[in-house]
């Protein structure tokens, strides 16, 4: 009877202590499958702007600033980044209504958008901005030079403020045409046919056009301003977070030479040590 009492409590100890460790291995599993966890970020950018945002030959979105994100992807293990291609008219507007959480289209900052964005505190490229004619044009150099003829511009992009705040200090001497900006081709093609007089823009994008579609227009005079470039983010504690994780990794990025090596592999020129003018 004493035998048959002992086996009974052998068995359910042993019962007992196989669920503590069944418990105990489901807990770690748990977890285990906790901190893999990946956060799934939305960067917004046009595609349509090369050679910093566009589409290749293969239809795969590539361009300095998506190379850029993808980089600081590779360094980030908690972080997934896929890519929402938005028209530039309704950019910030996505961004408000969290479309998604990050923008990277060659963004440079202003009063009026710190007001209502976050921004890296590591710029990742210096933007130029230049004034663009028909190939051949003689006698516009500056903006002074532009007084009383149309100049395109983009509606609510850095250029057109520089443009605009021209026009300001001189009495609207310039004749703004404005384009929705979603692709600045047209813009260059209303150059060529002589619609407009100029384009103030970013001239590594105007010779990836030329060299691309073979448009007849080119860069004049030396460059109108040089400014940083930033990513962009929400103006909540969630964008602040985000903002100094991906800002840790692109400062590191920037001090081991990446940014330089990638401007380089793109434009053959370091644009991360450009001074800035303005």
């Amino acid at each position: 009877m004493k035998s048959l009492l002992a086996l009974v409590i052998l068995t359910v100890l042993m019962v007992s202590l196989s669920g503590c460790g069944a418990q105990q291995s489901s807990d770690t599993d748990t977890t285990g499958d906790a901190e893999k966890e990946v956060q799934k970020i939305l960067v917004g950018t046009m595609g349509t702007y090369p050679p910093f945002s566009f589409q290749d030959e293969s239809g795969k979105l590539t361009g300095y600033d998506i190379e850029v994100v993808r980089e600081v992807d590779k360094r980030l293990d908690d972080v997934e980044f896929e890519f929402v291609p938005t028209p530039w008219d309704s950019m910030f507007l996505g961004l408000e209504s969290n479309k998604y959480q990050v923008v990277a289209n060659q963004i440079v900052r202003n009063p009026e958008r710190e007001e209502k964005y976050y921004f890296s505190n590591t710029n990742y490229f210096n933007s130029i901005s230049a004034i663009i004619v028909k190939k051949g044009r003689t006698g516009i150099s500056t903006l002074d030079d532009l007084k009383g003829l149309k100049v395109g511009t983009a509606v609510g992009d850095s250029f057109t403020r520089i443009l605009e705040e021209y026009n300001k200090q001189n009495n609207n001497a310039l004749i703004l045409k404005y384009y929705d900006g979603t692709n600045p081709t047209v813009t260059l093609q209303d150059i060529e046919a002589g619609r407009i007089d100029a384009y103030l823009n970013d001239p590594i994008m105007v010779n990836e056009n030329v060299k691309k579609l073979g448009l007849q227009v080119e860069p004049t005079g030396e460059p109108v301003t040089v400014e940083p470039v930033y990513l962009v983010f929400r103006k909540d504690e969630q964008g602040a977070a985000l903002r100094d994780k991906i800002d840790q990794v692109l400062s590191e990025m920037k001090e081991d030479g990446t940014l330089g090596n990638l401007s380089k592999q793109w434009f053959d020129t370091d644009y991360i040590t450009v001074e800035r003018t303005n």
